[in-house]
């Protein structure tokens, strides 16, 4: 069983027909999350167009799903820049010059500084597998199944310099079951968040007084 939490301020947001949003997508690894985010757009879920997708793996997958949807992708080794600041520099630069006016973390395991921050504010939003305030920065399955806790889950929030801590947006609960191993919860873990990250950019839209369509399939 899993439930999406959304409060009810932003559940009830009617949808509304606006111009798309424009995204940069953020990713290091799998991209799986970059998939859910485009499989919404193509389904009339999300009003949105992603711009380009910047990674910062030069083997990350996410690569891989970009070029088969035909999505830009630009490589932003992080070892090739001096510092944190350089590379959000580069992030910036690449995110405006492709017209992107949010910024989406999909997987993206790199902190970032205030020059990121300060050319999106309020428009960097992330996912995380858990709960929070639960279990925030890395290995947060791990951490759940470490402290015996029976639900854990997802959640979506603004981007601030503390790590995950950011206002929540929207949420979904996970039970964890007595045979699940760090592999298995975070499989289910990420069914939830492929479904809620869609409709959280959309909520983060209105609530930025941008209207967009959204679609909540329960």
């Amino acid at each position: 069983m899993t439930a999406a939490l959304i409060s009810p301020a932003l559940s009830e947001l009617s949808p509304q027909l606006a111009e798309p949003l424009r995204l940069a997508v953020l990713a290091s690894g799998n991209g799986s999350n970059l998939a859910a985010i485009a499989a919404a757009i193509e389904n009339g879920d999300l009003n949105a167009t992603i711009q380009v997708v910047i990674y910062n793996n030069p083997a990350a997958k996410v690569a891989e799903r970009a070029a088969q949807r035909q999505l830009p992708a630009v490589l932003l080794n992080h070892r090739t820049f001096a510092s944190r600041a350089a590379l959000d520099e580069a992030i910036v630069q690449t995110s405006q010059d492709a017209g992107a006016d949010w910024v989406i973390m999909a997987g993206w395991m790199r902190r970032v500084t205030a020059v990121l921050i300060q050319a999106f504010p309020q428009r960097i939003l992330n996912i995380h597998p858990s709960l929070l305030p639960s279990f925030p920065g890395i290995r947060a399955v791990d951490q759940a199944l470490a402290a015996g806790v029976k639900i854990t889950g997802c959640t979506v929030h603004y981007v601030e310099l503390e790590i995950d801590s950011g206002p929540i947006i929207a949420q979904a609960a996970v039970p964890v079951l007595a045979d699940d191993t760090a592999a298995s919860l975070q499989a289910r873990i990420q069914q939830q968040e492929y479904r809620i990250y869609p409709a959280a950019i959309a909520i983060a839209a209105q609530l930025a007084g941008k209207s967009t369509a959204i679609n909540l399939h329960t």
